[in-house]
């Protein structure tokens, strides 16, 4: 199901014996425009610490109790990975949560998730022990891929969703508004959309552009363009982000813009 991360945020986020904290935030990737790490807050302020939790530990959502169900106990999210919430998240970052949780490495594969689409199917394909906790074995594999990646100079960053937000978006002919928010696939965690709000142009309304659709993002100048005229964004389909979107509306869409929809993919 198609969900906007501004509504998920704040969502309790329960280990199998007790609650975690909090949903704060979410960390993405801009090659597959999917979400890599949720950020939870193990307190009811900010201020607290906070943990990055992949897809992988996500064992359900209950969205009428605002609430994620999660894989891990509340111990093994105590003794996870510290992280910097104020900096992107370094390969190098993900090598250490991953090894920590046993998961596969996600980007050892050509799919979102490996060889695979959703990151359920990722780990049913491993197989074995999920538990915490790394042999000696393991570990100096996970320290090799981390010497790897930091040696070959492709250590890309994850991005935060909110950081993201307020980004100015520029048309093929001009500035149109800026990023709002976002709206996820809950199942694979895949960024759909970006929402943008066209009232700093005009007197408009929230839009939706899909990745596909975005030429370039200057993380110096806060800038996402698209491919796309501002008149056509000005007659695009209003986005309702009190109402679920489905599939009719998505199709609607795709076809005011005369792109192909993303369902249609083999």
């Amino acid at each position: 199901m198609l969900r906007s991360v501004n509504d998920l945020a704040g969502f309790a986020v329960d280990a199998t014996d007790g609650r975690i904290g909090k949903l704060l935030d979410f960390y993405f990737d801009d090659r597959f425009w999917a979400v890599r790490f949720l950020v939870v807050t193990s307190a009811e302020s900010q201020e607290g610490r906070k943990v990055l939790l992949s897809p992988l530990a996500i064992a359900g959502l209950d969205a009428p109790a605002r609430t994620l169900r999660t894989t891990l106990t509340r111990a093994q999210v105590r003794a996870s990975p510290d992280v910097d919430i104020h900096q992107p998240v370094s390969r190098q970052h993900e090598v250490e949560n991953y090894g920590y949780y046993g998961y596969p490495f996600y980007w050892a594969g050509a799919g979102m998730w490996g060889s695979s689409t959703l990151p359920a199917l990722m780990l049913a394909a491993r197989g074995g022990d999920e538990s915490a906790g790394l042999s000696a074995k393991q570990q100096a594999f996970v320290e090799a891929q981390a010497a790897f990646h930091r040696e070959r100079g492709d250590d890309p960053d994850l991005r935060s969703c909110r950081a993201i937000a307020g980004y100015h978006l520029q048309a093929s002919d001009g500035e149109i508004g800026h990023v709002e928010g976002f709206v996820v696939d809950d199942e694979s965690w895949a960024i759909r959309y970006l929402v943008v709000n066209t009232s700093d142009w005009w007197l408009g309304h929230k839009v939706l552009i899909a990745p596909p659709w975005i030429h370039d993002i200057r993380w110096i100048d806060a800038t996402v363009s698209v491919e796309l005229t501002r008149q056509a964004v000005k007659d695009a389909p209003r986005y309702d982000g009190a109402a679920q979107l489905d599939r009719d509306q998505e199709a609607s869409l795709h076809r005011h813009y005369d792109r192909p929809g993303y369902w249609g993919d083999a």
